[in-house]
């Protein structure tokens, strides 16, 4: 079923909206939720509670594509949890480590929620990221959007780890430019 189909099953408030969401967009939406949580449990959690925010969020919005609309919700509701369960035992997996390796570039206050919510940054974001080439741009959203390990990313790449960490250091240090060009100050 199309995208746009599904989004008028939604406006008329059908539940096959959820199923036909789940059947086309549910393993997209939970490879997200696990690159965040790293465990089946709460990724199938966070998967559903998209499809529930997906269903309050519909009326006041009408996306074109879901895709990149259910991910930003999947990706919100993991890094919520996330933090809810890190709070006691800091430092497991990889969301520390990507989100400390943009920490020289992305002003942070310690709320990750309004980071991402955040306009300006965002579409700074996204001109960069267009200004990249493929390669690099894949390789930069496989570690700060999917949260990937570097030696994943190395291994579906076909390169070295040291390549993919230098890639990264370099996209960093371009981003760090490109932010303080657009008046976006760490």
């Amino acid at each position: 079923m199309e995208d746009i189909q599904i989004v008028d099953l939604y406006w008329a408030r059908s539940e096959t909206a959820i199923t036909e969401t789940a059947d086309k967009y549910g393993r997209y939406c939970y490879s997200i939720a696990y690159g965040v949580l790293h465990d089946d449990g709460d990724s199938e959690e966070c998967v559903n509670d998209t499809w529930m925010s997906a269903w309050g969020a519909m009326p006041d919005q009408r996306p074109a594509k879901l895709s990149p609309f259910l991910g930003r919700i999947t990706r919100k509701l993991s890094l919520k949890r996330w933090e809810r369960a890190s709070a006691k035992k800091r430092g497991a997996g990889q969301v520390p480590l990507a989100l400390d390796e943009l920490s020289d570039c992305i002003p942070t206050d310690g709320d990750a929620e309004r980071i991402a919510d955040d306009i300006t940054l965002t579409d700074a974001l996204n001109r960069f990221l267009a200004s990249l080439d493929s390669d690099k741009r894949k390789i930069f959203m496989r570690r700060y959007w999917y949260f990937s390990p570097v030696a994943e990313i190395a291994a579906d790449f076909g390169i070295s780890e040291s390549r993919v960490k230098m890639t990264l250091l370099r996209c960093r240090k371009e981003l760090k430019k490109h932010l303080e060009k657009e008046g976006v100050e760490p």
